[in-house]
């Protein structure tokens, strides 16, 4: 038995909250540790009905990344094989820094 569960970090669109709940439930319950996303407002340019400031957003965007190096693997949540542009930055880091990428919809 490991000394540790498995850590699994989350990446993917705010938008799909829903998708991201429902991978936290079935990896804490597989006896995963899950770091994910702790906000999931929209900047003001997307239309969200809270808003968060392009400060904020780019201070999540770090701190993201650091969740992705307490990580052992990242799963990539993608309804319909979307991805975008900060999702690709946080696979790019997370190959750049050799972890496991994984997607919920290889499309």
């Amino acid at each position: 038995m490991p000394d540790r569960p498995e850590i699994v970090c989350i990446c993917g669109s705010t938008r799909f909250v829903d998708e991201m709940n429902a991978a936290n439930r079935d990896l804490t319950f597989a006896g995963v540790i899950v770091v994910a996303p702790g906000v999931f407002l929209r900047t003001e340019d997307h239309g969200a009905a809270e808003w968060i400031t392009a400060e904020q957003k780019a201070a999540l965007d770090v701190l993201h990344l650091r969740k992705i190096d307490l990580a052992d693997r990242v799963l990539v949540v993608n309804p319909g094989g979307y991805i975008g542009e900060s999702t690709s930055r946080e696979i790019a880091y997370a190959h750049a820094t050799g972890k496991p990428v994984s997607f919920t919809d290889p499309a």
